[in-house]
């Protein structure tokens, strides 16, 4: 018999943050196979007879390639157990979460999407920076800042004015160069912009800037 996947948003970092359908999920499994950024408080509260395997990717090192980690649960849900796919943030956001539902989809295994709260909301709230605000920004823009550069499609310059507020996920590494693609886009280097490292833990950092000082500014973070 074919057991199921539950696909886990563990939300922004602190582990007081999952959902309860989350908890309830990670609480019943079987296995757990869980990314770089899961708080392991959360794997404490997996049954202690569940097998726990890890699939993070740091930048320079992936545990297992993505087409393996889809086999991986696979497999398991294969033999009758209950698997959590657990992800940092939101599944669905930039998470892979929607790859990884459709392979499960295509050879007809069960599968159920936990939703998590999303860093590109949740940190902003942290550091006490709203993503909307009456006056102010009446919408905002998730893009992503892994890997070497931005997405050279997008108009970053027409998102803003469009947009609101822009939140870059994953861009600490990459900030000289983010910074360097929003300049050559046009965007006024006065434009205001919040740099947080280890969103919603207590050694949460912040730094409140323009595009012109915020590489300088940010050094230590």
């Amino acid at each position: 018999m074919s057991g199921k996947v539950y696909i886990v948003g563990a939300g922004p970092g602190d582990p007081r943050l999952i959902t309860v359908r989350g908890l309830e999920c990670i609480r019943a499994a079987d296995v757990v196979v869980y990314d770089r950024l899961v708080d392991p408080a959360l794997l404490d509260e997996a049954p202690h007879d569940a097998e726990r395997v890890y699939v993070g990717k740091e930048p320079d090192h992936h545990a297992l390639a993505q087409e393996r980690i889809h086999e991986l649960v696979a497999m398991h849900a294969g033999l009758g157990r209950t698997v959590v796919r657990l992800k940092g943030g939101d599944p669905f956001v930039f998470g892979r979460g929607g790859e990884e539902a459709a392979f499960l989809a295509e050879r007809g295994i069960a599968y159920e999407i936990v939703p998590g709260v999303t860093s590109a909301i949740a940190v902003p709230a942290c550091a006490g920076i709203p993503v909307t605000h009456r006056g102010i920004a009446s919408s905002f823009a998730v893009v992503t800042g892994h890997g070497c550069c931005l997405d050279p499609g997008v108009d970053y310059a027409a998102l803003l004015r469009s947009a609101g507020t822009v939140v870059i996920l994953m861009g600490v590494r990459n900030l000289p160069k983010i910074v360097e693609q929003l300049r050559g886009a046009g965007i006024d280097p006065a434009t205001p912009v919040a740099l947080v490292a280890n969103g919603s833990y207590p050694d949460q950092r912040t730094v409140v800037s323009t595009l012109d000082a915020v590489v300088a500014e940010a050094r230590d973070v």
